[in-house]
Formats: structure tokens, sequence, C-alpha cells
């Protein structure tokens, strides 16, 4: 049987491979969001040829404000899904859902908090001092808390999110959350302003971010084809970081017009800086490393922040099988 190729690139990565050629195992891959670079590995795996390498024709479904892809996934619909943090997969555990995280896209959640340079708002003890913290729900109940426990910031300065900078501009002294590679770049080119940067994870919000989830029938019927997800990921975030990322990019801008060439730049600029992807672990043990005593860290930090309930079986939610293995190293250049 012939494997279904998407393109004739794909053709040479699996006679580089030595690759037998047989029916391709057909995959869909749904994100949490609209297509832009903080998705780019799974793109350049698909438009290098990288999934096609190992058997695997994906398709990646975009998420968006009117799709619920985790849903999706629980209903097996789709066979993997792009999680958020690790919140989600210990409240699956909690209310008995067979899904698990397989690989850990970011090392770093890139939620960042934003101030206005010069105004004395420039370390994260001073963040203490603003006139008020625009954040949006899940920000507030999650590293929010944690910041309140932790370093005894006050909750009553919180005013909603509404995903638009201008209140963030127009007030010197207040505080705005967003993601490392968005926010700072909508303000600057609005405001006409770098801001501070505060990225959360760099202050103790340890939980991994960008996750893979797989259901446990899925990992229990379909281990190879986990292995060849996970790792085939795995590769294209190297590619897509180090190496060339033009056709990557073009799928991303296809999918999301959208996203300019300004921006992907910007995100993809501080996805290295900051090392939200490859950083830590990642380094002797490849990207999408995960280990026991940090997943175990960050759950007993929203324990005391009470975000979570204590007690649950934490080491139900992932599984270490694919990943650490350093897969992928060899590609950094």
């Amino acid at each position: 049987m012939t494997l279904i190729l998407r393109s004739s690139a794909a053709l040479a990565v699996v006679l580089a491979f030595g690759v037998q050629a047989s029916a391709a195992e057909k995959v869909t891959f749904g994100t949490n969001w609209l297509a832009q670079p903080e998705h780019g590995g799974f793109y350049q795996s698909v438009a290098d040829g990288t999934y096609a390498a190992c058997g695997l024709d994906v398709t990646i479904a975009q998420g968006g404000p009117q799709v619920n892809n985790r849903a999706l996934l629980l209903a097996g619909k789709i066979d993997f899904h792009m999680g958020g943090n690790l919140l989600e997969a210990f409240s699956a555990v909690e209310q008995n859902i067979p899904v698990k995280v397989v690989a850990a896209s970011f090392q770093k959640e890139p939620q960042v908090l934003m101030t206005h340079p010069g105004q004395g708002l420039d370390t994260w003890e001073d963040l203490k001092n603003a006139e008020q913290y625009i954040l949006g729900d899940a920000g507030f109940q999650s590293y929010f808390q944690w910041m309140i426990t932790e370093f005894g910031f006050d909750a009553s300065k919180r005013v909603p999110y509404t995903y638009n900078s201008a209140p963030f501009i127009a007030n010197p002294k207040s505080v705005q959350q967003g993601y490392i590679t968005s926010e700072p770049f909508a303000v600057q080119r609005e405001g006409g302003f770098m801001p501070n940067l505060f990225l959360v994870a760099d202050y103790g919000f340890d939980t991994y971010s960008t996750t893979i989830e797989a259901m446990q029938a899925t990992i229990d019927g379909k281990p190879d084809v986990v292995k060849c997800f996970v790792e085939g990921s795995i590769k294209g975030w190297y590619n897509y970081l180090y190496g060339d990322n033009a056709a990557a990019n073009a799928m991303i801008q296809k999918d999301n017009p959208d996203m300019s060439d300004e921006q992907i730049a910007f995100s993809i600029k501080e996805l290295k800086e900051y090392g939200i992807v490859d950083s830590g672990d990642t380094e002797t043990m490849g990207i999408g490393a995960m280990t026991d005593e940090r997943i175990a860290s960050f759950y007993d930090k929203m324990v005391k922040a009470g975000v979570v309930k204590d007690g649950i079986d934490i080491k139900a939610s992932y599984t270490l099988d694919y990943v650490n293995a350093g897969v992928g190293l060899d590609l950094k250049k």
C-alpha cells in the first residue's frame, strides 16, 4: 500500500528515514486557540513531513472562541488535544475523566504581568504598589491566588480584563496580564512603549503549559501512534525554533489570516528569549520533558493557594512514557 503523503517534501523525509511505505494513520490534533506561532512545532511537523515519516497523516483542527476541542477529545472525535496547563489535568482526575498529559510543549507558562516603565513598578515586589491589577477570571482564580498566598498581593485591586489593552495603556500605575508572545506586542504597537515584563513562571508558578493530551483508551490501544505524535511534535518544535519555519508559518497564516509577519517574528523571538519551549530540563532530556517532582511541586502550590483540592491522585493525570529520552536534541542548531 502507498503511504499517504502531503507533498514531495514529505516523501523525501520518508525515504531519508528509510521507513517502509504503509497506510498512514489519520490523526486529528485539536488546538486550544486560533493558529499562531505558539502552535508552531505542530504545524512544522505537518509541513515538513515529520509526522508522515513515522506513519501519521495529521490534521490540525484549530480552536477558537466558538470551538471546544477538549470536549471533542473527551467524546472521541479527535485523537489529541492541546491542553492549557496542569490545572486542567488535575481537574480531569478529580472528575474521573480518563485523559492524560503525554508531553509538555512549554516548560514555562507564557503568562506575563506588564507594567509601565519608569513608574516605580520595575520589580516583582513593586507590583504590590500598583493601583490595579487587570486580570481575566482564569488568571485571577489560578496564578493570582498563588500570588496572594505566596507573596501577599491584594485581591481587592483586581479589575476584570476585557482583552483590550486601552485601560492599561491609559493608567501608568496599573498592571495587566498577557501572554509573553502577544499582549506586549500589542502594547508596543498601540501604546508606543515596551512594557516591563514579569513572567509568572520565573517567580515560581511552575506548571507545564501547552500540553499534549490523549485519552487513556488511545494510550492503551495505540501506543505507537502516541509515540509517533509526541516525538514528531518534539522534532517539530526544534525545527520550528532553530530551522527553516517558512512553510509552517505559511500554514499558520492560511488558517489564521490575521496573523501578521511582524507578530510571528515577535512571538518566535519571545518564545526563544524566555525559554518557553526549550529551557531547564529540556537541555538534557529534550523538548516536551516532564518530571514527577516538578508536577508535584506545582500541585502542592495550588493546594496551598486553595486553587485545587488536596488528595488528588496527580500521577493519574500524566505519563512520562513518551518524553525525557532526548528526542530531537540533535536537531538543535
